[in-house]
């Protein structure tokens, strides 16, 4: 039995479960507690237990690749990820050693613009500013900011030998980092609640603006493949957006496995889309969701048939990029 397997075995003979009704719990795959994405699947899993009696419960793995693997391998039935990891993840390139094709996308959730911000008193205000400047690198504990930030840079019209390279292990250090000025520069997507503290303790934080045209447009694509260019206004949550900015951007997605049936997919997106006020009003980055855009095209990934029905009966269309 692979470590993975006897983690999830563990897991649901802890919860006390038997083997009649493992049948018929669900789980959702997530990052460790803390997480955007344990929290969303959190809400989500509320809301279906509440108003659908569905046995959906959320299993924490260590990081991207081990929630993916679960999915894959039909220890659990969902999982959020940025798309652009799904699709690394179906591949067997980036991050992963082999490729997982029992991969299903369900639904885009929610947009994800990220950014490098400083401190307000640096008077930098573009990526292209950072030019001879330091910027977090390594990210061991959190390998998928490493694309991101490679896709900002490009999105700056610099590169990483356009900077001072600092090691960071993961986000909430890098933050801190920043903070205490040790690296000029840190990542972290818009309205993360570590930038409102970190603009708390310094006076005052801002984005840097990048360069959203076609030809960095085909840079991040380099990068990412499902990466693009989005709007975000300021409003109190975003700390650091102080005026109408462009930043690159993901789409959060739900996964599910090719094992799951049409019927429990279709039966979570009803709840998605039925009890969406109850679940933005939970968590108010899920107010984003919305039925007449969730259903997107993506390279190099395939759509679940149930959640391809679910979209046809309502008459919903696949939408593009292009």
């Amino acid at each position: 039995m692979t470590p993975i397997k006897t983690f999830a075995a563990a897991a649901l003979l802890a919860a006390g479960l038997a083997p009649a009704a493992q049948a018929q719990v669900q789980s959702f795959s997530t990052p460790p507690q803390g997480s955007v994405w344990n929290t969303m699947a959190s809400v989500i899993s509320g809301e279906a237990r509440k108003s659908a009696g569905m046995r959906l419960v959320v299993q924490p793995y260590g990081g991207n690749a081990q929630m993916m693997q679960a999915v894959n391998e039909a220890l659990a039935e969902f999982s959020l990820n940025d798309v652009n990891d799904v699709i690394t993840a179906v591949e067997g390139s980036g991050d992963y050693d082999s490729p997982m094709p029992n991969l299903r996308i369900v639904a885009r959730v929610n947009p994800f613009p990220v950014g490098l911000y400083v401190k307000e008193s640096s008077g930098l205000t573009s990526v292209a500013d950072l030019e001879g400047r330091s910027v977090p690198s390594g990210w061991d504990a959190f390998p998928i900011a490493r694309p991101h930030i490679t896709a900002i840079l490009a999105a700056g019209g610099i590169g990483w030998d356009d900077v001072d390279q600092v090691p960071v292990p993961e986000l909430i250090r890098g933050s801190d980092d920043m903070a205490s000025g040790r690296v000029d520069s840190a990542f972290f997507a818009v309205g993360g609640p570590k930038v409102a503290e970190v603009d708390a303790s310094v006076g005052g934080v801002r984005f840097l603006s990048i360069d959203a045209n076609d030809e960095t447009l085909e840079k991040i694509r380099e990068v990412r493949p499902a990466f693009y260019f989005s709007e975000v206004t300021p409003a109190p949550v975003r700390v650091g957006v102080g005026e109408p900015m462009m930043f690159v951007t993901w789409d959060n997605v739900l996964v599910a496995g090719a094992h799951v049936s049409e019927e429990q997919v279709q039966a979570l997106l009803t709840v998605l889309f039925e009890q969406r006020e109850a679940i933005g009003a939970a968590y108010p980055p899920l107010l984003a969701l919305n039925l007449e855009t969730a259903f997107k095209q993506f390279p190099g990934v395939e759509y679940h048939p149930g959640a391809v029905a679910f979209f046809e009966d309502r008459g919903v269309e696949m939408t593009s990029d292009e």
